[in-house]
């Protein structure tokens, strides 16, 4: 039987991130995508403009679909938008004994919140402990700690160590709002730093989704069985794939998407 991974994650209307996206990168990585949409964004690579948000009975009712019948062996959690559907998709999943991914989506690349300012507080004192892996940027590690961006090695490994203090198994710190040529992902535990991932930093515009991508190309590692470092290491290499042919897949006007079929349709 194929391995099955479950997304909990918003929609995007545009396709370049969120559900669609996650679906796309377990897809290519010969995993089953199964899914869960907690919100419904109007989205593009230009803006978000507008966001609804999924009731939360018709939540934890496709949460109870697939859980009863689906052998999911990981979950990824993206944008979940408010207190009360972070608390919802906790208690359904409360059952679920298998590796969770949790990415902390808090800002869309256009730069539209896709988390209230409110619900900051709720994802770290109810998400973050059920974390196998929590996938922070540098901006989202900092929020979910309230305090400033890192801008070294040292800080990031110092942040990651701190979340995984609030109990989540492990943090990715990811190294995309940083600077230099190099791009420096680095995966913390409890005990210290556990690898170190890095690539030449991409210049492009298309990076819209690099978050959702990584995210839910960590769990279908974790859906295959990898152990967790073996796991970040398929799917980094994998979104550097993405990223470099991102140009010239040349989706709309504003942040395009990665190209996330790069291994079956090279452009």
């Amino acid at each position: 039987m194929a391995p099955i991974a479950l997304t909990i994650a918003g929609s995007d209307s545009g396709g370049g991130a969120g559900i669609q996206a996650d679906i796309k990168a377990m897809s290519a990585l010969g995993v089953y995508g199964a899914s869960v949409i907690t919100a419904v964004t109007a989205q593009n690579t230009r803006a978000v403009t507008a966001v609804h948000g999924i009731p939360l009975d018709v939540i934890s009712a496709q949460i109870e679909a697939v859980l009863t019948d689906l052998d999911v062996r990981a979950i990824k959690i993206g944008m979940l938008a408010t207190p009360e559907i972070i608390h919802n998709v906790a208690e359904s999943i409360a059952g679920f004994d298998g590796p969770v991914v949790l990415d902390p989506v808090m800002i869309a690349k256009s730069g539209d919140a896709l988390l209230v300012a409110e619900a900051v507080q709720t994802l770290r004192d109810v998400l973050l402990p059920r974390a196998a892996v929590l996938t922070p940027n540098l901006p989202e590690a900092a929020c979910l700690l309230g305090v400033e961006p890192a801008d070294s090695l040292d800080q990031m490994a110092a942040q990651g160590h701190d979340l995984c203090a609030m109990g989540s198994g492990a943090v990715l710190m990811k190294g995309g709002h940083g600077k230099g040529d190099i791009c420096h992902d680095i995966l913390v535990s409890a005990s210290g730093v556990v690898s170190e991932f890095q690539a030449p930093r991409q210049r492009t515009r298309n990076t819209h989704g690099t978050g959702c991508t990584l995210s839910s190309a960590t769990a279908a590692g974790l859906a295959k069985d990898l152990p967790l470092t073996e796991a970040v290491t398929q799917a980094h290499g994998y979104l550097q794939g993405a990223i470099l042919q991102a140009d010239a897949l040349n989706i709309g006007q504003g942040h395009g998407p990665v190209h996330h079929f790069h291994q079956v349709w090279p452009l």
